[in-house]
């Protein structure tokens, strides 16, 4: 079977019913069959796909695969729920992104793992190891992609977060309590922010992710924050992503 590099899919989900979503799935270079493959997970799936951004993650991961520094990689790229009729819109006010994205409970992880990925990666020998399974994700999407590995470190040991809400928006806040009072769990974590990242009323977004370094150093996880100067955007992230990939998978996948 030949497999394309990029292909675009629509997903109605029954745990936010009424909503349906794009997402894609790119297959690295160097994938069999034959073989379990890693799998990469990102949040805001677009963002991390086009080429006027500055992540590009398949041109990343490719490369990274061809030069046999991680395993074959499959990557699924999954949007925000969106609800297609005008008169189911008016009827949630509150963005669907940050319902799923921002809200501290199992809920988007139930999505992701119970109803989403079976569908999507019925044709692909993916690993069920949790240590070459990652999650990615920017802002709320950073901090969705923790909550997805803290409810389900079953399907997901690897989070990478750039700039992370891990502020109080729909209970963020709570985590780096959550982290120090709670039996340690099996997740890595790469993550950066920068000294001008967002400061807003739901708090400031680079103390957020310096309080979950301290949390994560006192539970004696295994993690890597790089704190730099940027600001609210992806440009410290990219800079960082071939290293943060190497370190999610390792020399495990």
């Amino acid at each position: 079977m030949r497999y394309r590099k990029l292909a675009k899919k629509s997903f109605h989900s029954d745990i936010y019913p009424g909503t349906v979503r794009d997402y894609w799935i790119h297959t690295s270079v160097n994938y069999s069959p034959q073989k379990e493959a890693n799998l990469m997970v990102f949040q805001d799936g677009y963002c991390y796909l086009d080429e006027n951004r500055t992540m590009q993650i398949p041109k990343t991961i490719d490369k990274l695969v061809a030069d046999g520094l991680i395993l074959p990689t499959i990557c699924v790229f999954v949007n925000p729920g969106i609800y297609p009729q005008p008169s189911q819109a008016q009827q949630h006010p509150d963005t669907q992104r940050s319902l799923e994205y921002d809200t501290v409970s199992d809920r988007y992880s139930r999505f992701l793992v119970d109803e989403l990925l079976p569908e999507a990666l019925v044709e692909f020998n993916v690993s069920r190891d949790p240590k070459c399974r990652a999650i990615a994700g920017f802002s709320s999407g950073g901090i969705c992609a923790w909550s997805v590995a803290w409810f389900r470190p079953d399907s997901f040991g690897n989070v990478l977060s750039h700039c992370g809400s891990f502020v109080d928006i729909r209970g963020g806040g709570q985590y780096p309590s959550l982290i120090r009072n709670s039996p340690k769990k099996s997740i890595r974590m790469f993550f950066q922010s920068g000294e001008n990242d967002l400061d807003t009323r739901y708090g400031n977004w680079a103390l957020g992710n310096k309080q979950m370094a301290a949390a994560l150093k006192f539970k004696k996880y295994d993690y890597q924050f790089e704190f730099g100067t940027e600001g609210h955007n992806f440009s410290h992230g990219a800079e960082l992503l071939e290293n943060s990939i190497c370190w999610l998978f390792g020399n495990n996948c």
